[in-house]
């Protein structure tokens, strides 16, 4: 059978070059994949220069002493100061067990912590002693697990802070917590003395008066005492009845033991203003407890006003209204400083004014007694009213005011488990305290 030899060469030229074409394309192909997986790996590879160099830079800055371990607590990483801590560079440590930079019991307690990460991988922290070049060293420990992709745990991660130096950062904190209380304290005392130095004014105003009153009738009486002892120095020396009447005549003892009843009048009427007003004062100063009682609040407020009222020498009047007697829980002296406090600033708020009007209205509402203190003044600029109960924020003139009289007014009323409160009324301001009643406890 005859051969076409020249179709058989056709045929094998055209396949292979078919096959050439296919082979050529699959290793463009490849050839552009590897340049793919080169330029990524490259990529890859910076990411994972840089990872390094924020890391180096973390180890080296970080003033804690940083571990990083291997699972089997090996160290792989360390951070700079540790070598300023132990004498010991980041090369040595390399390899070594993290153990052998504490002392036996902290080492045991280091193993113990790795163990317990491999089952629960939670953060455990704890007092050790390291290694330093001065001996062992209190730290205080955290170790934390280090995890791949999937989960597992492949190391830790041990920080150490020297407890002395968190010691040394509690004691200054303590020591400014101190300072702060004790700045708060001398605040309070000195809103205290200005209430004091009120008071006491009003205390001299009121018992100079009665007292000059006793001491005018004592006068008096001891100028009788001296007519009736001439009188009956005659009596007791037997004159007869002519000349003791003449004398009591000449002496005036009849008007004059009129006038002596008088006298006795006016003397005990003083005295007893005098024994109110002590009475005042005892109640302020025996309310001046900081002891938790059931108290009238009425009582306690309408004593408070009074001092004011004394004291200001304003002329007010204060008006109350509401409940006759309502029992409250809190220290009835912390809560006069309050009521005496909100009077004195509506009598300095009605100051100049032809009609000036202040009162206090004592109402129960549900569990808590409501103390309001009203008056007719100018009331607070909206623009600052957000701004009274700061501390030494304030309306009056300079050496007026301390600016910590609402401010401590609210703390004590916030302590007490109540609140205080102000609005702006029509003509005026008002300020609601409310207290917790003391028959709900």
């Amino acid at each position: 059978m005859a051969v076409d030899t020249k179709a058989e060469a056709g045929d094998e030229r055209s396949f292979s070059t078919e096959a050439w074409s296919q082979v050529l394309s699959a290793v463009d192909k490849a050839y552009a994949e590897l340049v793919s997986y080169q330029e990524r790996l490259e990529q890859q590879n910076e990411e994972l220069h840089e990872f390094r160099r924020l890391l180096g830079s973390i180890l080296s800055s970080v003033s804690d002493v940083m571990l990083v371990l291997g699972r089997s607590g090996v160290i792989e990483e360390v951070s700079a100061s540790i070598g300023q801590v132990t004498g010991i560079s980041g090369d040595a440590l390399a390899g070594r067990k993290a153990e052998t930079l504490f002392d036996d019991a902290s080492a045991k307690r280091l193993r113990e912590a790795i163990d317990a990460l491999r089952f629960s991988k939670t953060p455990t922290q704890f007092e050790a002693n390291v290694k330093t070049l001065e001996g062992p060293a209190p730290y205080d420990v955290s170790i934390s697990a280090r995890t791949d992709d999937r989960g597992r745990m492949i190391g830790a991660v041990v920080v150490g802070r020297p407890l002395g130096e968190l010691r040394r950062a509690y004691a200054e904190l303590e020591e400014s917590h101190k300072n702060l209380k004790d700045a708060q304290t001398q605040l309070v005392r000195n809103e205290k003395l200005a209430s004091l130095g009120r008071l006491l004014a009003g205390v001299a105003h009121e018992l100079n008066n009665p007292i000059s009153f006793v001491y005018a009738n004592a006068h008096t009486l001891e100028k009788y005492i001296t007519r009736f002892e001439t009188y009956f120095e005659r009596v007791e020396a037997g004159a007869p009845r002519e000349e003791l009447v003449a004398l009591r005549a000449e002496l005036k003892l009849d008007r004059e033991l009129r006038n002596l009843r008088h006298s006795i009048e006016g003397a005990r009427d003083g005295a007893e203003r005098v024994r109110d007003i002590v009475a005042d004062l005892r109640r302020l100063s025996v309310a001046g407890s900081s002891e938790r009682e059931v108290f009238d609040l009425v009582e306690a407020a309408r004593v408070a006003a009074r001092w004011v009222s004394r004291g200001s020498k304003s002329g007010v009047t204060v008006q109350f209204s509401g409940c006759d007697t309502l029992r409250v829980l809190g220290s009835a002296g912390h809560i006069q400083q309050v009521v005496m406090n909100l009077v004195q600033n509506a009598i300095d708020a009605t100051r100049g004014l032809d009609s000036p009007d202040v009162r206090i209205s004592i109402e129960e509402d549900g569990d808590f007694a409501v103390l309001t203190v009203s008056d007719n003044g100018s009331g607070i600029d909206p623009a600052v009213a957000d701004l009274i109960f700061d501390p030494f924020f304030t309306t009056k003139p300079v050496g007026q005011g301390t600016g910590l009289g609402l401010s401590i007014s609210a703390k004590i009323a916030e302590e007490h488990g109540g609140t205080l409160g102000f609005r702006n009324l029509e003509n005026g301001s008002s300020f609601r305290l409310a207290l917790p009643l003391g028959d709900k406890h």
